[in-house]
């Protein structure tokens, strides 16, 4: 299934703010469909400035959040209260209202490296159940997804489909900080993955990875390879 576009199903809406309201929706019925199903749920969020709409719509709907652990699909190697912190994002938008209420499971940990932080962070996933309900991802504009960064210093690992490794640190040019991030089985193999862009360039770059099948030039692509379900695009002007 190496890149078949078949396995992208796009959910395209007219501005940022109906596709969050939409996505919301979406996520909370899967969330609800895995509590019922199994008395739990875990939902892995991305960060940056795309999804803070998401995540404010999300905070709001009628979930069952004290059954509902929320992680990272990746991480900065910078302390919770830092600015550019993932953690401090979903805390800030995420973690209100309603889903004040969910449990939460980090990736950072104080520790000397990102290398040695990986792995008390890999224990921390170890110990969720999986696969994950549903995995919300971005992307890019150089064609990376979670800390998939084309030249990273763990990439090859990163991107084994059969890595038994689920947290490991990535350190690349075009990443700023050292990273921590989820590997491609975990993400791979959720229940329900969303790929949430917005914008035309976005939506460009990822018709270049569609039409392509180097996976190191744009790592974005090994999720379309490897995804257990049809990836679901949710894009907005």
């Amino acid at each position: 299934m190496e890149n078949d576009i078949t396995t992208l199903e796009r959910h395209e809406f007219a501005d940022p703010s109906a596709l969050a309201l939409q996505l919301a929706e979406t996520i909370a019925d899967q969330l609800n469909q895995a509590i019922a199903a199994k008395g739990q749920a875990v939902l892995a969020v991305s960060g940056g400035t795309t999804p803070v709409h998401l995540f404010e719509a999300l905070s709001m709907q009628n979930v069952a959040w004290k059954q509902v652990t929320i992680t990272l699909v990746d991480e900065r190697f910078v302390a919770p209260d830092h600015a550019r912190s993932n953690e401090k994002l979903v805390r800030d938008h995420l973690l209100q209202n309603s889903a004040a209420q969910a449990a939460f499971v980090g990736l950072y940990g104080p520790a000397q490296t990102a290398s040695v932080a990986a792995v008390t962070a890999a224990n921390r996933i170890d110990a969720l159940p999986k696969p994950f309900d549903v995995v919300v991802l971005g992307m890019g504009t150089d064609g990376h997804t979670a800390s998939f960064f084309r030249g990273g210093s763990r990439l090859d690992q990163a991107l084994d489909p059969q890595t038994r490794a689920v947290v490991l640190p990535m350190q690349a040019e075009g990443a700023g900080e050292p990273r921590l991030t989820l590997t491609l089985p975990v993400i791979a193999g959720a229940d329900l993955l969303i790929l949430h862009i917005e914008g035309q360039q976005k939506l460009n770059i990822l018709e270049e990875a569609l039409a392509g099948d180097d996976i190191m030039a744009m790592p974005v692509r090994a999720i379309f390879a490897h995804a257990k379900h049809p990836l679901q695009l949710y894009w907005a002007p």
